[in-house]
């Protein structure tokens, strides 16, 4: 049976709207809140047969975990995510150069869902993410991702380092962020296939992830900091692959 989470609040429910409408599985709206911003998205459900159904304060709360839901939540189901097979198969076919973000170990669904809204952004192709280690896909990670999760292809693999190597048989030169070489990303050409690994928080990359990339790099800093939180690194690392393919 497919997993189902609950989303809420206008952005989080309307970027599913957009995306994937066929993923509702019931729609609640706040009983006493009847303006124009619940009247739009009632009559946006209503085009598609979809029936939203009024619940009191109370049970918003309860269904949100006391979160703030502004008077609109909705359940969802979750797609199966693809595998690494999938993944072969979908970069084989690509005709730009791939730009690829692995994601090894994320452990906190608030920078998971960041880390794949610095990915929407920057236009990368796919996101591969670990299933054993990393946070579950849950309604804190489709919040963060301000709807970057509905948009991005997302595959998820049991075992990373046999992933990274089938990714290097289709050409894609694998550079994992890594504060102990002395190479900076800004050093690194990031124009060819490339893929760009992120990872877990305080830890880093994992002893044989580190070991199956094909070059470590790091962002240079000033000042006393010693790190910076991983979704912040890999924006700043998939901008510098942007900004270098657009020059």
């Amino acid at each position: 049976m497919s997993k189902t989470i609950i989303i809420f609040g206008f952005h989080a429910v309307q970027a599913q709207l957009d995306a994937a409408p066929e993923g509702f599985v019931r729609v609640l709206t706040l009983d006493n809140r009847n303006d124009k911003r619940v009247s739009h998205i009632t009559d946006q459900f209503s085009q598609l047969d979809i029936q939203v159904t009024k619940a009191n304060k109370q049970q918003l709360d309860k269904l949100t975990k006391n979160q703030t839901h502004q008077g609109v939540a909705a359940e969802i189901l979750l797609p199966t995510l693809p595998n690494q097979d999938e993944l072969i198969s979908f970069v084989s076919k690509l005709e730009n150069s791939a730009l690829i973000l692995i994601l090894d170990s994320i452990q906190d669904p608030r920078n998971l869902g960041a880390c794949l809204r610095s990915a929407n952004a920057a236009g990368v192709d796919c996101v591969v993410i670990n299933k054993d280690g990393s946070a579950p896909i849950n309604a804190l990670v489709h919040k963060t991702s301000a709807g970057a999760l509905n948009q991005l292809k997302i595959f998820q693999v049991t075992n990373l380092a046999r992933t990274i190597k089938a990714l290097q048989q289709e050409n894609i030169w694998v550079v994992g962020l890594d504060g102990s070489t002395d190479t900076s990303i800004y050093q690194i050409n990031l124009t060819d296939p490339t893929a760009l690994i992120m990872g877990t928080e305080g830890k880093g990359l994992r002893k044989l992830t580190k070991q199956s990339c094909d070059q470590l790099a790091l962002i240079p800093m000033q000042g006393n900091v010693e790190s910076l939180n991983v979704s912040v690194a890999t924006g700043i690392s998939l901008f510098e692959a942007s900004r270098q393919r657009l020059s």
